[in-house]
């Protein structure tokens, strides 16, 4: 091993100190939880700092396996930027009812380290390492409240439902090894090429790439591999809720991100027909189920199913020819990340004293009851409905606009998309109704979320604004999807 190759890796060492310093603070001062958040905090914030420092850098570490370039550095950040909203977010909720908040946020800091090196994977070895790392962890997340049988229901159907999913991956990845010789994605990149070239694709290799798509779609939980969501979301703990909905969601799209744009580029004729078919099912399955929902948690689950949706149809515009497809798939997961905590954040407001259940009914009336709570939530039921300015309509056109473009049946794919955002309106201003047109539960105790809370909320409303005003987002998506060009 070259030293200059932990230099190239430093984010992830530096993310991995950090998880093993919450643990030793926690060791030295037990049951004391402002040192271990404000550790996690320090400690995230250097591992943001060590991204900058790196960025503009094109590196390759381990003999070519781990790729350090501007998507890696684009990923890197938004996923610090996970770690620290949910740990923001996660206080409020954890100590009324027990939980620890050190092992809460290294175990989340050791989910967020594979996803950081899920970015950067350039080996198909790598990338499953990487991604067993995120996901493992997210098994212990979702049962945190031991005590709560719907946590652990939820979690014991992610961990089956995602082990096998995980072995299917691994099936497909030997296939393609075995067709291709090689491990590397831009062996494996050319090698494929030459098979394309030459007219002759193996059945094993469709084999292959059939077992890939269903192993990364259900980890990005599109339809019909989505079954886990709603039970995993809903009996989670509402800030690993937060976390679900968009950390393995967006580590799952690196994954595509490397491996289908990537290693299986020159296949795109070949995969595009099972995207188109994925992302028409996900998103209006997602829409149509989320309708009938009076549980908000449940009904967020299935939204981001749908939201899954719109995000394929990127890919499937890149397959078409479109290269800003997956520049469209980067700032939409930035988008999606900071409008989709911050509504999640607000039901975790109202749960902060347990008991309180996610029914569409305890939001009544919160308009009047809390009305800067009411305020945030309705702006993120906009952005995430995709009313302008706001971000999630920026993030909508991008991936829309790419497969027009692309043309042909991606049109149709789009029109569709166009038509899921619309119904999609129904149940997101729905919560609307109830917050500010109906009368609120009696006896319904007032929300004092606390410092570190409010500061998250604050992040997210920001955020879910000016990435609809700012064009340097989408900028920045652009460089980083650029890396994948060819």
């Amino acid at each position: 091993m070259n030293w200059s190759d932990l230099g190239t890796l430093a984010p992830v060492v530096a993310a991995v100190l950090t998880a093993a310093a919450v643990l030793l603070v926690d060791l030295a001062m037990p049951g004391r939880r402002a040192p271990a958040i404000a550790t996690a905090l320090v400690g995230l914030a250097l591992v943001a700092a060590v991204v900058v420092s790196l960025s503009g850098h094109t590196e390759r570490a381990f003999g070519g396996a781990y790729a350090l370039d501007n998507l890696t550095t684009f990923l890197d950040l938004l996923f610090v930027a996970i770690a620290v909203l949910t740990i923001l977010f996660a206080n409020d909720y954890l100590e009324p009812r027990s939980l620890p908040i050190a092992e809460f946020a290294a175990v989340l800091i050791f989910a967020v380290t594979g996803a950081m090196l899920i970015a950067g994977s350039a080996d198909l070895v790598l990338l499953f390492v990487a991604l067993e790392l995120m996901v493992l962890p997210g098994y212990l997340l979702a049962g945190f409240a031991r005590n709560d049988p719907y946590s652990t229901e939820g979690a014991i159907k992610y961990f089956l439902l995602g082990s096998f999913s995980s072995a299917i991956l691994l099936f497909g990845l030997a296939y393609v090894w075995g067709m291709t010789g090689s491990t590397r994605v831009d062996d494996v990149a050319a090698a494929l090429a030459t098979a394309v070239a030459k007219g002759s694709i193996a059945p094993g290799l469709a084999m292959g790439l059939a077992f890939m798509t269903a192993g990364v779609a259900f980890k990005m939980a599109a339809v019909p591999f989505h079954y886990w969501t709603p039970d995993a979301y809903q009996g989670s703990p509402t800030p690993v809720t937060a976390y679900l909905s968009v950390g393995p969601k967006i580590g799952a799209f690196a994954i595509a991100l490397r491996l289908f744009a990537g290693a299986l580029g020159p296949l795109k004729a070949d995969w595009l027909p099972v995207i188109i078919v994925l992302a028409a099912l996900t998103m209006t399955l997602g829409n149509l189920v989320a309708i009938t929902q009076d549980n908000v948690k449940r009904m967020l689950a299935y939204s981001s199913i749908a939201h899954t949706g719109y995000m394929l149809v990127g890919l499937a515009a890149f397959a078409g020819g479109q290269q800003s497809g997956l520049a469209a798939i980067l700032f939409y997961g930035a988008a999606y990340t900071f409008m989709n905590m911050g509504a999640f954040a607000v039901v975790t407001a109202l749960q902060r004293r347990p008991g309180v259940s996610s029914q569409i009914s305890t939001f009544a009336g919160l308009g009047r009851r809390e009305p800067w709570l009411g305020a945030l939530m309705f702006l993120f039921l906009l952005s995430l409905t995709g009313i302008p300015p706001l971000a999630g309509f920026w993030a909508k056109a991008y991936v829309i606009v790419a497969a027009v473009q692309a043309g042909g049946w991606l049109t149709v794919l789009a029109v569709l998309a166009m038509i899921n955002a619309a119904a999609a309106a129904f149940y997101y201003l729905r919560v609307v109704v109830y917050m500010y047109m109906r009368e609120p539960a009696e006896g319904a105790a007032p929300v004092t979320p606390g410092l570190l809370f409010r500061a998250g909320l604050a992040v997210t409303g920001i955020a879910t604004i000016v990435f609809g005003l700012l064009p340097a987002i989408q900028t920045l998506a652009s460089n980083a999807a650029d890396v994948l060009k060819g």
